[in-house]
């Protein structure tokens, strides 16, 4: 190397692509032992949700929604304890450990159709966007598109209880459960 190539200019490093911008929070006035639609649509009972472990409520009970929309939101204030890609696990303020799951099977989608906009640890409040889905993706898939809220410690508390009607159309935000200690 010369003396003057140390001034010369070196090619510029490609830059790494920006992380997608999320969209804006919803507004929710939280309760007490209270968790919101993380997405709007439809509400199902957690035993009509079209796969055996939800439906058991082997991860615990709550319900699901049949989404109108791709933007998911964080039904509960507090810390996120897991992303999958196509899931977020949050412990809440509350001490409710909240499960919000995206689809049925769509583990085997390796979070192709799924934009995460939180990590472990990050601190959300309720009405927080934490996934973008596209319901495109997970329809080519072979997935039903249904958004599970499960209460994962269920057994932590005396009822999980829905306190909207199965089959009613909610927006985000709408308190659907309510638990009971």
């Amino acid at each position: 190397m010369g003396l003057f190539d140390m001034f010369k200019k070196k090619p510029a490093e490609p830059a790494a692509p920006a992380a997608p911008a999320a969209p804006d929070a919803i507004s929710v006035v939280e309760e007490a032992d209270t968790l919101y639609a993380p997405v709007s649509g439809r509400v199902i009972a957690m035993t009509d949700v079209p796969d055996p472990v939800f439906s058991g409520e082997v991860l615990g009970k709550g319900c699901a929604i049949w989404p109108d929309e791709e933007v998911v939101y964080s039904p509960v204030s507090g810390t996120v304890s897991v992303t999958m890609g196509h899931a977020v696990g949050i412990m809440g303020d509350n001490g409710i450990e909240v499960l919000v799951h995206i689809g049925v099977d769509t583990v085997d989608m390796n979070g192709k159709g799924f934009t995460g906009f939180v990590k472990q640890g990050d601190k959300v409040v309720a009405g927080q966007p934490v996934i973008k889905m596209t319901k495109a993706d997970i329809e080519a898939a072979g997935h039903p598109d249904c958004v599970v809220l499960a209460v994962s410690n269920t057994a932590e508390f005396a009822e999980v209880k829905l306190v909207v009607d199965g089959e009613s159309t909610v927006s985000a935000g709408t308190a659907v459960v309510k638990v009971a200690r």
